[in-house]
């Protein structure tokens, strides 16, 4: 099995470079959301959910512009991963230059910031749990521009427009997919 296709692999070099609980949660929040937009798209669950659990693991130690992703891409390539994974992982940031083209990128961008603010939301309800987050909750605290104030609302948005999927759906969607999988988000 190639690393890419190897999640235990991929695990541990995520828990070699990121030591933060939140981050490594934010990244199990973005794999959960790709894996289920694979399965969704009939593409390969592995690789891409793969690519969403290491798609920051190098900011915690590169987090400047200059840095992430380009570090991660170093490293990675070091490692023997193939350009597929890697470029999915560079178009995450716009700054890159790395163009969105593929269904894999496009999906990537769009779970990455939406899956950190329903994180956010989800610890702000009364029983800080996803159970009780709605699809109105997340656009409410969307329009607070204090409220996890670092996640970008314009990234948000035109992530489900490269989709091609309405923000309402994309929400619902990735809040289904966490709440399947909250026990491991901690939610």
């Amino acid at each position: 099995m190639d690393q890419a296709h190897d999640r235990s692999y991929c695990l541990s070099l995520l828990h070699e470079y990121t030591k933060s609980d939140s981050l490594r949660k934010h990244a199990y929040a973005v794999e959960t959301c790709v894996r289920a937009y694979a399965k969704k798209f009939n593409e390969d669950e592995e690789f891409w959910g793969n690519v969403a659990l290491l798609h920051d693991f190098d900011y915690e130690m590169y987090p400047t512009e200059q840095e992430h992703p380009f570090k991660g891409s170093v490293i990675l390539k070091e490692r023997g991963f193939d350009d597929e994974f890697r470029n999915a992982i560079l178009s995450h940031a716009n700054y890159s230059g790395v163009p969105r083209q593929t269904l894999l990128q496009k999906t990537l961008f769009a779970c990455d910031e939406l899956a950190g603010f329903i994180t956010a939301v989800s610890y702000v309800r009364p029983n800080k749990t996803i159970d009780e987050v709605e699809v109105k909750s997340v656009k409410k605290k969307l329009k607070d521009k204090a409220f996890a104030k670092s996640v970008s609302r314009e990234d948000i948005q035109n992530g489900a427009a490269e989709l091609g999927i309405s923000l309402d759906e994309h929400i619902q969607f990735c809040l289904d997919a966490m709440r399947n999988n909250k026990e491991a988000l901690g939610l």
